[in-house]
């Protein structure tokens, strides 16, 4: 290889257009990877991270269905007969977003694209108020989904999984995002809407909050923008 290479998981949001610039900073060429499971604010996730991919000059840009998550059922995000839930930021019980196994799933797929192109890295952009409610965020799942990809590629393919955010919160996130000059205006957190952001979810009140941390003013439209930091 000439260069580094590296898949990077990208859902439209703010921590994996995060992770894409991260990657880049690292030396890496990025391979942007987004998949379509039934969510609800699907179109504008796939449209944010496409428009990414084109404001990187990303290497490629593969998009995938995998609208068997949605069938399979059970999250508030792909089944409209469970209300997505509005914030609770103190909760650590496992929220209705949660689609079953989902990381493992989309890693497997951006390992298979990553092996297909020579890419020495996969990236995520997984964090710690992530993992608080996530069972497939936490370090020890991407520890053992390292194992398994060192198991299940050819012998002479090696690939590493890189979680870089895995022990940051939101709000470091978004302070090394915006230190990279990441544009956060062509992503999309909402679990709820297209447009504006709800304002109320909790994708939208971690992010919000953590722009409020930082003192900088989020670029996305809110239908509603509530404090989420105490005075």
């Amino acid at each position: 290889m000439d260069s580094k290479r590296a898949v990077i998981l990208v859902s439209g949001g703010m921590d994996s257009a995060t992770a894409v610039y991260e990657a880049m900073d690292r030396g890496y060429e990025p391979y942007l990877f987004h998949t379509s499971y039934g969510q609800q604010t699907e179109s504008t996730e796939r449209e944010c991270a496409k428009v990414l991919a084109e404001e990187v000059d990303a290497a490629d840009f593969l998009h995938i269905e995998t609208e068997y998550l949605a069938t399979i059922g059970t999250s508030s995000l792909t089944d409209d007969s469970i209300d997505v839930e509005d914030a609770d930021l103190e909760s650590d019980e496992i929220p209705t977003s949660y689609v079953p196994f989902r990381n493992a799933n989309l890693l497997a797929m951006a390992t298979s694209y990553a092996e297909a192109n020579d890419c020495s890295a996969v990236f995520i952009g997984a964090h710690s108020e992530d993992f608080s409610g996530y069972p497939d965020c936490r370090p020890a799942f991407f520890d053992a989904f390292q194992s398994v990809i060192d198991t299940g590629t050819k012998p002479e393919t090696e690939i590493e999984l890189i979680a870089p955010f895995v022990e940051w919160s939101k709000t470091d996130i978004a302070e090394r995002g915006v230190e990279m000059d990441v544009p956060y205006e062509l992503t999309w957190s909402c679990y709820r809407e297209s447009s504006p952001a709800c304002g109320t979810c909790d994708a939208c009140a971690f992010r919000l909050q953590a722009f409020q941390r930082i003192d900088v003013n989020d670029p996305i439209e809110y239908e509603q923008r509530p404090e989420y930091v105490d005075e």
